[in-house]
């Protein structure tokens, strides 16, 4: 397999603070990875820190044999495209001009989009089943809606490499699995996924790959099964966490153990409910 994305002993963070510290790991063509852990645990600060957006303090990161300091700015964008957390859109803009925006990476300044442009946009607004959505405002969809404009913006980018900022956040379980299954089948066409996510479930049903981050670091990196473990995800999340193979579905259940706490504050809760009636 062809690595695409070699990362060697880095710390990451914001200013002087240190998020994760001494990560090392490889991503090869056509793997879709998870990155998955508790909230606050820097899941989005390595994507941003491997996009280039945040600075690492050591170590070295390359993607495709680049040292990510040495690639500019349209070269990069050239090499992944990129859906952060949260797109603020621009009121007016419709569905295809979204998705038109991301070939801006080939354009010069002073060209607008051509034929082939117009063609790209129409084909990913397609393979992601909003060409009926082209000429709509983007303020007057549905959050499922726009997050699969967005995913067709970043295929339009045309880029080996993906990164996924949790992009099912907000959607309900059948778009939040639709776009698990939309990355898979691009992984299966010999395009790399990075995707930050929280369903677990989803994760390990689709992702190849999963890194769990956790406590200043990745806790386990490896397969699905390999990673989310009861004992793996207790560590990570702080609570009892029950992990069991679905015989149906072949893939993971995950579930909260309740503690005899959560119990006490569950019957706390119903009497004081049940005295405000």
């Amino acid at each position: 397999m062809d690595t695409v994305i070699n990362v060697q002993n880095i710390d990451t963070g914001y200013g002087e603070k240190i998020i994760l510290n001494g990560l090392s790991f490889t991503i090869e063509k056509g793997e879709m990875i998870g990155i998955v852990g508790p909230n606050g645990a820097g899941k989005s600060t390595l994507l941003k820190t491997l996009r280039g957006l945040l600075p690492h303090k050591q170590g070295t990161i390359s993607i495709c044999n680049k040292q990510i300091e040495t690639i500019k700015e349209r070269d990069f964008a050239h090499l992944v495209a990129y859906l952060q957390q949260h797109v603020d859109v621009s009121f007016g803009y419709t569905g295809k001009e979204l998705v038109l925006a991301g070939r801006y990476p080939y354009l010069k300044w002073w060209q607008g989009e051509s034929l082939e442009d117009e063609v790209i946009a129409k084909q990913c607004m397609e393979y992601t089943g909003v060409w009926d959505l082209a000429e709509r405002p983007v303020q007057e969809l549905s959050g499922g809606q726009k997050q699969r404009i967005l995913l067709a913006k970043v295929l339009a980018q045309k880029t080996p490499i993906l990164f996924l900022d949790e992009p099912t956040t907000g959607l309900d379980i059948v778009y939040q699995e639709e776009i698990f299954r939309f990355c898979s089948a691009l992984c299966r066409a010999g395009k790399t996924v990075i995707m930050v996510a929280h369903e677990l479930n989803l994760a390990a049903k689709f992702c190849t790959r999963l890194l769990l981050v956790a406590k200043g670091g990745i806790l386990a990196d490896g397969h699905c099964k390999e990673v989310l473990t009861s004992t793996n995800l207790t560590t990570a999340y702080g609570v009892p966490v029950s992990v069991v193979a679905n015989p149906i579905s072949n893939s993971l259940d995950i579930s909260i153990i309740p503690s005899e706490e959560d119990e006490a504050r569950k019957e706390y809760l119903v009497k004081a409910i049940c005295d405000l009636l």
